[in-house]
């Protein structure tokens, strides 16, 4: 559906290994958010680098293909709680951009 942000931090150099990891940072009622960071490993040396980030909102579709209601998530730990709140104002000022409200 969108991507928020994307910052680049580093370079992934010809050669490493790029490895993503990502988390669903907070469902709304059919959108959900997922923060996704993006590593360079250097095979050689086991060097590890965050190259960039990025906030990604996806939207459940059914059968039909229609948005759909989605499971929501809990969040356990205070990393949890702190991305999820987070996701909530990124939502808010992404909605206000569309409405011209900013």
């Amino acid at each position: 559906a969108s991507v928020d942000q994307i910052d680049f931090l580093h370079p992934v150099r010809l050669g490493e290994v790029v490895v993503l990891r990502s988390s669903v940072n907070r469902v709304f009622h059919t959108s959900m958010e997922v923060g996704v960071k993006v590593y360079g490993e250097n095979p050689r040396s086991g060097e590890v680098r965050h190259t960039n980030s990025a906030y990604m909102t996806f939207v459940g579709l059914n059968a039909e293909g229609r948005p759909t209601p989605s499971v929501q998530v809990i969040p356990e730990t205070e990393d949890e709680l702190r991305r999820f709140e987070h996701a909530l104002k990124r939502r808010n000022h992404r909605l206000q951009s569309r409405k011209g409200t900013l």
